[in-house]
């Protein structure tokens, strides 16, 4: 069949981000499906089209598949006005795409949540299957962060949230609270699944075997190093590493390191707040490719996960780091519950603290340092369940399934007199 697949953010392995597009458009790819995905253009992802843009908009096949990239420029430092108006050029310029395409799919990954306009476009004007896949819950996030308060704009986006998840002939979440919201939307009648992002164990079991380990600079062989990785954003919370790192200072524990690898519109600010506090602890890295940064992973002894202590995360999250981590066999070590924090208690693969308690964050480290043989052994356990629960392969082949049995149910409810 053929699927247009929007997703704003669209990279190869040669970028700095998340691949979940490329990886599920490969696989549809390989089980025999025509696939055009529609992106704008991110300042860490690498579309793997190279050709100048002609009014706006360049195309070329990458690995097989079809891309369309808008010359519609993203940063996550961006401010949040600046941001939502890229949001809303790339749905306006995806919905007329939408609606002179004769694809038999329409497959839209939501954040944004406007990635969903194409999808209802091409649903209530030209009767096209739309399947919906949900990232992150909104408004439910920015509204709990307060990053959205404007009153109209909240209401705005809970009338389009309601009306994508009632346009959509499919579900994809995330997490397990993204499928909860689903239910409480639209019930169980819908099919919907589960596909979490995936933890790429034999991609980054092959770029091990190509390179060195990398120690960040400024760590010693000896030190404990251990890494944040992608977005620095509010969101992230990372404040609560910063004020660890000082209990970390303060009891003189220089031997271990906690390095920032990534960007976002937090980083120049906590970089400046390490270098007023004399936090030599703190190492920031730019963003890097993940080619680069699984050199930087397997010189590293634990994988930190961060985020802000807002409740609306606990179950509604995916986030990229965590299966990052498995992947690569590093100890964990989390500061908010929820269902990432009960994998890690749950299989013993790291270290759970709760929120808003840098005292006890330190204590986690320092624990880990003072036991280096259980943080490999909770580093090897991570990443037998990467490759047993997470596995990127498993996973998009659950994906390409669901997305043809729900095409084929709803032409055979199409076919019923």
């Amino acid at each position: 069949m053929k699927i247009l697949y929007f997703h704003q953010y669209f990279s190869t392995r040669q970028g700095a981000t998340g691949t979940r597009p490329y990886e599920q458009a490969r696989a549809l790819c390989e089980a025999g499906h025509e696939v055009r995905v529609v992106c704008g253009s991110f300042d860490v992802a690498n579309t793997g089209l190279s050709g100048e843009f002609v009014d706006g908009v360049r195309h070329g096949n990458v690995d097989g598949i079809d891309v369309t990239e808008y010359k519609l420029n993203f940063s996550n430092s961006h401010g949040l006005l600046k941001r939502s108006l890229t949001f809303l050029r790339f749905a306006l310029r995806s919905a007329a795409l939408a609606f002179r395409s004769d694809a038999d799919l329409i497959f839209a990954s939501s954040t944004p949540l406007t990635a969903a306009i194409p999808g209802i476009v091409a649903k209530l004007r030209r009767g096209r299957i739309f399947i919906f896949e949900v990232r992150d819950v909104w408004p439910e996030l920015p509204k709990a962060m307060g990053a959205i308060k404007n009153p109209v704009v909240l209401w705005a986006l809970g009338l389009l949230e309601r009306r994508a998840y009632r346009s959509a002939d499919g579900f994809v979440g995330l997490s397990p609270g993204i499928v909860a919201r689903f239910r409480e939307v639209v019930g169980d009648a819908t099919p919907m699944t589960l596909v979490s992002n995936g933890s790429d164990v034999e991609m980054y079991k092959s770029l091990a075997a190509e390179g060195d380990p990398i120690r960040p600079a400024h760590a010693r062989e000896s030190d404990f190093v251990a890494v944040f990785t992608g977005t620095h954003g509010k969101a992230n919370g990372l404040d609560a590493v910063l004020q660890a790192a000082e209990v970390l200072k303060a009891c003189g524990r220089d031997d271990i390191k906690l390095a920032f690898i990534g960007s976002g519109s937090e980083k120049p600010r906590l970089k400046k707040l390490a270098e007023e506090q004399q936090l030599d602890n703190c190492l920031f890295i730019d963003a890097v490719p993940k080619t680069t940064l699984a050199g930087y992973f397997r010189g590293a002894d634990a994988g930190l996960m961060i985020l802000d202590n807002v409740p609306a995360f606990y179950q509604g999250t995916s986030p990229n780091k965590f299966f990052d981590y498995l992947a690569n066999g590093l100890a964990l070590v989390t500061n908010y519950p929820g269902w990432v924090a009960d994998i890690i208690e749950k299989e013993e693969i790291g270290l759970a603290v709760p929120p808003e308690r840098p005292a006890l964050l330190a204590d986690a480290l320092v624990h880990l340092a003072d036991n280096r043989k259980q943080a490999r052994l909770f580093g090897e356990r991570a990443l037998e369940i990467g490759r047993r629960d997470f596995n990127r392969e498993n996973l998009n082949a659950r994906f390409v399934e669901f997305l043809q049995t729900t095409v084929a149910e709803h032409g055979a409810r199409g076919r019923r007199p």
